[in-house]
């Protein structure tokens, strides 16, 4: 301050001098001067208004480094390239076979490897988190490929990696699985068959560095706003994404249009459009239908059964091949005529296999619901006359579609206990196997372990007292 008071009093000695007004034009330039020294040899100043304000850098260096950090996201999100849920099965981990399970899983798909979350909010926490960790595939020298074997589901792929890695991916809506398997194959073709091959860490640099090129490029675009072919692009850029708002807004109020108007389940039976099915209809339906007490499908597997399969180990217990059964499955639903004698149901544990599927899709259980607890009750009796007894009374109260359709199960399981010595399926292992299916309680609310223990039960003491059960009623 003083240095600045000592100038403006020289500046006014010089003029009352009546010197030259070009030493006083010389004067003012050099404190203008030495005040703009001041201010440019601070690294920042205090604005009117107390905000800090950074220094500007002129040098090229700094301001590109700057925009870098700014403008460039970290390499993961640079290569990221697809996400969004899928049903997940592992069925090999280092070439050793798992048990298929079906998940549904958060995927997210970079440039080099594929990430498995439980739901999209795990993939925000393993950043933060260690115990997030996603299950993480290397899709360096990977194959993919469709497969119709290893699943009995709809629009499947395999991923198989070089660690002998194995998994499949599936979704129901054919254009999204057909996007990821693209995406994915894309994914693989662009890296090296080899991992440890030098020019994988060369591609990767290559495109983490055109991506930083093209990023500072946009940049610098967004900066020049002020040329008129720049105005024009960030224009047309605006409008080509109202553009696709508007689109994807029309084509969501089409598919609203269409959910309401389409028309009910029952309509499309009236027009014939859909056919009422033998799986997952009530018992007394079918039956209704057929102007029958007893399915025909459930006596068509039990002459099957008995015909070829009394003597078959673990009959019954023994699982079929799912994608068979599910084909049988198909065939009855849409009221194909079927012969059992056919060699593609030459393995008996398919048939077996989709009468047990027949009576698990019922919607109401072979006992019904509102019986369950009495059955319960009977089972819990000490004595086993009064046990029996009151088990018929309770059979005989049944609906004669639920009635008639236990007498033929219940007698033809019979016979595969008396052929127990070939068969190996004991009164024991037929109540295993039939107690959850046939009997179930409405609301699993309860202790699941003992009604599992009292289904098992009832399904024994039916087998075992079948003649005092059964015995009095008409064939």
């Amino acid at each position: 301050m003083q240095k600045s008071t000592n100038s403006d009093t020289s500046v006014e000695t010089l003029s009352s001098s009546h010197q030259g007004t070009g030493a006083v034009q010389m004067r003012i330039k050099n404190a203008n001067s030495h005040h703009d020294r001041l201010s440019q040899s601070k690294s920042m100043i205090l604005t009117d208004a107390g905000k800090v304000t950074e220094p500007i850098s002129r040098h090229r260096r700094n301001h590109s480094q700057h925009v870098l950090k700014d403008v460039i996201p970290p390499l993961e999100q640079l290569m990221l390239e697809k996400k969004g849920y899928l049903q997940k099965a592992k069925i090999a981990d280092g070439g050793k076979k798992l048990r298929k399970n079906w998940s549904t899983s958060w995927v997210v798909l970079s440039s080099q490897k594929i990430e498995f979350y439980k739901e999209c909010k795990q993939q925000a926490l393993s950043n933060v988190k260690t115990g997030h960790k996603p299950e993480s595939v290397d899709l360096c020298g990977a194959h993919i490929e469709w497969t119709k074997e290893k699943s009995s589901r709809k629009n499947v792929f395999q991923i198989t990696t070089l660690s002998g890695n194995e998994f499949l991916l599936q979704s129901d809506i054919d254009f999204i699985i057909l996007d990821w398997f693209h995406a994915i194959k894309n994914a693989i073709d662009r890296l090296p068959k080899n991992p440890s091959s030098p020019s994988r860490n060369l591609e990767l640099f290559k495109i983490q560095r055109s991506c930083s090129t093209e990023l500072l490029s946009h940049h610098d675009c967004d900066i020049k706003e002020q040329k008129p072919e720049h105005r024009k692009s960030l224009m047309f850029r605006l409008h080509h994404s109202a553009s696709d708002t508007s689109d994807k807004n029309r084509v969501k109020s089409r598919l609203k249009k269409f959910i309401t108007r389409r028309p009910s389940l029952k309509t499309l039976q009236e027009k014939g459009l859909i056919k009422d099915q033998i799986f997952g209809s009530h018992l007394h339906t079918v039956c209704e239908r057929e102007n029958s007490t007893v399915p025909w499908f459930v006596k068509q597997c039990i002459e099957a059964v008995e015909k070829r399969g009394l003597d078959v180990d673990g009959i019954y217990r023994v699982s079929g091949n799912l994608a068979t059964i599910q084909k049988l499955r198909f065939i009855v639903n849409q009221e194909e005529k079927l012969n059992l004698d056919d060699s593609q149901w030459e393995d008996i544990h398919v048939v077996t296999g989709a009468l047990k599927m027949f009576f698990r899709e019922l919607p109401e259980p072979l006992f019904p619901y509102s019986f369950f607890e009495r059955f319960v009750e009977a089972i819990k009796k000490q004595d086993n006359n009064t046990r029996v007894e009151t088990v018929k009374s309770l059979v005989q109260k049944l609906p004669a579609p639920n009635r008639d359709t236990m007498k033929v199960l219940f007698g033809h399981l019979t016979k595969i206990v008396a052929k127990a010595s070939k068969n190996l399926m004991s009164t024991q292992s037929l109540g295993i196997v039939f107690g959850p299916t046939l009997l179930r309680a409405e609301n699993e609310s309860g202790n699941m372990a003992v009604h599992m223990v009292y289904q098992n039960q009832i399904a024994e003491l039916m087998l075992s007292e079948y003649n005092s059960i059964f015995g009095s009623e008409e064939d």
